[in-house]
């Protein structure tokens, strides 16, 4: 039970804490909202003013040799282990299409690096794709491509215009056109340090929307840059891992010209695969047409040498005869080792009977026999199978198994019998073939020497033709590869720019707004309340301090007004809390003696006399006999809320005077509230305070009255507090919102440790009830609401 209750109370300060957080903020809403709608605004005007970003997009199919592509320029000499180095990939063609030189010259063929603008009231307008006019150079310097200028053109009739500098880089170009505004006709030639500069009209001048009194902007920029800028924006990517389609896409503010730039990109990089096949293909051809030259040279010197050889030794087809000789011998020795294998074969197969069982088999179809061997192995090896059968039911002392076992035998005797008459007639025949063979051996042998020299040079005459037929083969392959190169890469789809921008992005953009107008009051106050070291609320007190809380009094329009019967303010109602509270700390006091409440705190002006006096008037209100008094006897504070004389309890402790209801004064305004003031400022407050006298004050005292309620000197700054503390049942410890600083806890914590000041509880002072810290209390009451000014004030003093 005791469990479930921790967690309601831990549940519920957790969901008080986060109320609170939010009530931090929520208090400045008109600061949230005045921000966001700020920022709104700006977001709009970035809109507004900002140049929208297209993307278009093209993807082609890239001939990837590894997935099945085209063969490479090289493919003619593969069979000689050439070409094999050069292999297209889609990896290797995607860093190409990326490449600074691809892009270059791509903006090099569409003059991307000429740009015209229409000047317009904030922002000017790329008129790319619908140019009035056409800009050129001609004789280009080398001076071009750094070139950065700006020039400034107004059309002042159908045939001319005036042009003059507007921004130039004198350090790259000088006097590119005439330092003083000058007229032109379309068409003239206007020599620069760039180059001739020629102006034309397009088909669009006719229908020329720029505006009236508006000029066009010729900005020619560094192609370095220019191209740096496109190959920023470039994206080249493949589809997928296993597909050689590669989707290229590029942003730029010009739909028109992302296009063109990728359309023409795309076609530079056919041509540029083409040219490189072409150079290959173009020096293959070459090398082939130089190499049949020669060879057609050798080849009618070996003809020559062939008829001459011929004629000097009286030769006809000489070749074919020893061709003749040498089939011969090659067949009479294929027969030969084929007679060797039959031999081994019967010889293997005698050695197998003689050590074969009546239960074994016997091979069959390795004996190329025309007599009966061959059926009388198959004849025994059916007996020998009928035999095994009959003894899977029966013993070898079966009739039929024991005649079995006489036919098995005879048979297996005529079966190696056979074998043996085979063996002798192969034997035979081997010594025959081996005699034929010699004899053609010996023919060959006999072959003139001049047959051996014409066979060398009948070789060289087959080399030099095979090598002449193979030069004219490659030669017409060449040729066709050269007359059909296909693209390195085949479009897909067309380059075409996205009618949406990608940049910037509307909602984005606006939730941006949106979420920084937000953030930025609320990092001004998170940061403010961050660096703010001071106690602002009860939530800054807890988790560090030990001390028990019994109230936050809110600030007081009339700081100096006691309580009364009728008082309904939040102050009123939270000190009659604190009050309330104060009983519970009050409990082990004896019945018959007056419960004493010292009022301390860290600094002066912390509202430690305010928290007394009021504290002593609602205790009076409730029908007990209070007495309030003054013991912060260095700096007095009870003339700021009573008109009294300046006499009271200083003057007792410095006096033999036993009396001290003298000393005492009533207030008039309650019917129970009686006051002894603070008296004379002492020249020695602390030997004063050290006397017995204050201790048989306190005895008697504690004998008349109900609640006793003592103002004390700050605790930091002097020690009277404590050397009185022991007069005390309970110390009411104030701190004050918005002036103790939170390290300054450190001081209440430690006497409420060492237990110098008995019985303490906190009390936080002058908190601000408009942010939530308060109680909101005061019911039909209205509290007057602080404006912001007065609450800055406030804070500042």
């Amino acid at each position: 039970m005791q469990d479930f209750y921790n967690e309601a109370v831990e549940d519920e300060i957790n969901e008080v804490n986060l109320r609170e957080q939010l009530d931090k903020y929520l208090v400045h809403w008109k600061w949230f909202i005045l921000s966001a709608l700020l920022c709104l605004i700006l977001a709009f005007l970035y809109l507004r003013y900002t140049t929208p970003s297209y993307e278009a997009s093209t993807s082609i199919l890239v001939k990837d040799e590894k997935k099945g592509g085209m063969l490479s320029e090289l493919s003619a000499f593969s069979d000689l282990g050439l070409g094999g180095g050069s292999v297209n990939n889609v990896d290797n063609e995607i860093e190409i299409l990326k490449s600074r030189t691809l892009v270059e010259s791509t903006v090099k063929k569409l003059n991307l690096n000429i740009n015209l603008l229409v000047e317009g009231n904030v922002v000017d307008r790329d008129i790319y794709g619908g140019y009035p006019i056409s800009v050129y150079f001609l004789n280009k310097t080398e001076l071009f491509d750094e070139a950065n200028i700006t020039l400034k053109l107004d059309l002042l009739s159908n045939d001319s215009f005036s042009l003059e500098n507007a921004l130039i880089d004198e350090d790259v170009v000088e006097n590119v056109i005439l330092s003083s505004k000058k007229q032109f006709r379309f068409g003239e030639k206007i020599p620069t340090s760039i180059g001739v500069l020629s102006i034309g009209k397009t088909a669009f001048y006719k229908q020329n929307n720029i505006g009236k009194n508006k000029s066009i902007r010729i900005i020619i920029s560094p192609l370095e840059a220019v191209t740096a800028s496109f190959r920023g924006r470039l994206k080249v990517e493949p589809i997928s891992k296993t597909s050689s389609v590669v989707s290229v896409s590029i942003t730029d503010p010009v739909q028109k010209k992302a296009e063109d730039f990728l359309d023409n990109m795309i076609q530079i990089y056919n041509e540029d695969a083409a040219e490189d096949k072409n150079f290959i293909s173009e020096n293959t051809s070459k090398f082939i047409a130089e190499r049949l030259a020669l060879i057609t040279q050798e080849l009618d010197g070996v003809e020559q040498d062939v008829e001459s050889f011929k004629k000097s030794n009286q030769l006809t087809d000489i070749e074919s005869e020893a061709k003749l000789f040498i089939e011969g011998s090659n067949e009479y020795d294929k027969k030969g080792i084929e007679t060797e294998i039959q031999l081994n074969v019967v010889s293997s197969l005698l050695d197998f009977i003689k050590k074969s069982t009546n239960a074994d088999l016997l091979p069959t179809n390795i004996i190329t026999d025309n007599g009966d061997a061959g059926g009388m192995i198959t004849s025994y090896n059916q007996l020998v199978l009928d035999r095994n059968r009959i003894l899977k039911s029966a013993t070898t002392e079966n009739p039929s198994v024991i005649k079995l076992d006489a036919q098995i035998s005879s048979l297996k005797a005529n079966v190696a019998a056979s074998l043996k008459r085979m063996q002798s007639s192969l034997q035979i025949q081997n010594r025959d073939l081996k005699s034929q063979e010699r004899i053609l051996n010996s023919k060959i042998g006999k072959i003139p020497v001049q047959e051996r020299q014409f066979r060398v040079i009948a070789r060289q005459q087959k080399v030099k033709e095979e090598l002449y037929l193979y030069l004219l083969q490659k030669r017409e392959e060449t040729a066709i590869s050269l007359a059909a190169t296909e693209p390195n890469a085949r479009i897909i789809d067309a380059a075409k720019a996205n009618k949406i921008p990608v940049s910037p992005k509307k909602k984005i953009i606006y939730l941006a707004g949106l979420l920084i107008g937000l953030l930025i009051p609320f990092g001004i106050i998170y940061g403010y309340d961050l660096l703010d070291t001071k106690i602002k609320s009860r939530l800054d007190l807890e988790g560090k301090t030990q001390i028990p809380f019994i109230g936050d009094i809110p600030t007081s329009e009339d700081a100096n007004a006691l309580i009364k019967t009728d008082s309904r303010t939040s102050s009123a109602e939270a000190i009659r809390i604190v009050r309330t509270n104060l009983e519970f700390m009050l409990t082990n006091v004896p019945e018959g003696r007056a419960k004493t409440i010292f009022v301390t705190s860290t600094f002066p002006a912390e509202g430690k006399t305010l928290v007394s006096v009021n504290l002593a008037a609602t205790f009076a209100l409730s029908g007990r006999k209070v007495l309030l008094i003054g013991m912060d006897i260095r700096n007095p504070k009870f003339m700021d809320y009573f008109a009294m004389p300046n006499f009271g309890l200083t003057n007792y402790l410095s006096s033999n005077d036993t009396d001290i209801s003298k000393y005492i004064i009533k207030h008039n305004d309650y019917e129970n509230f009686y006051i002894l003031p603070s008296g004379v400022i002492p020249p020695n407050p602390a030997e004063l305070l050290m006397g017995k006298n204050v201790d048989t004050l306190f005895e008697t005292l504690k004998k008349e009255y109900d609640y006793i309620i003592v103002d004390t000197a700050p605790v930091s700054l002097v020690a009277d507090t404590l050397l009185v503390a022991k007069n005390a049942d309970t110390f009411v410890y104030v701190m004050r919102a918005n002036v103790l600083e939170k390290r300054m806890l450190s001081i209440a914590n430690t006497f409420y440790r060492e237990k110098k000041l008995p019985n303490m509880c906190l009390v936080l002072n002058d908190t601000d009830s408009t942010k939530g810290y308060g109680y909101g209390y005061g019911y039909g009451v209205k509290v007057q609401k602080k404006t912001w000014f007065n609450r800055i004030k406030k804070d500042i003093s």
